[in-house]
């Protein structure tokens, strides 16, 4: 694993643990969740590609 992919991996890590934070404290539902989570999983596809 190159650098920048290491670092586009540890963004998405962050990006994820956000989204179950807040998932987890009631500010969004689990639709809202998992679209925000996709994105961030699509974007780290396209990092890597």
């Amino acid at each position: 694993m190159t650098d920048s992919e290491d670092a586009d991996l540890q963004q998405f890590l962050r990006d994820a643990d956000k989204v179950y934070s807040e998932y987890e404290k009631g500010y969004m539902d689990a639709d809202a969740a998992l679209s925000v989570l996709r994105d961030h999983l699509d974007a780290l596809r396209a990092q890597v590609e």
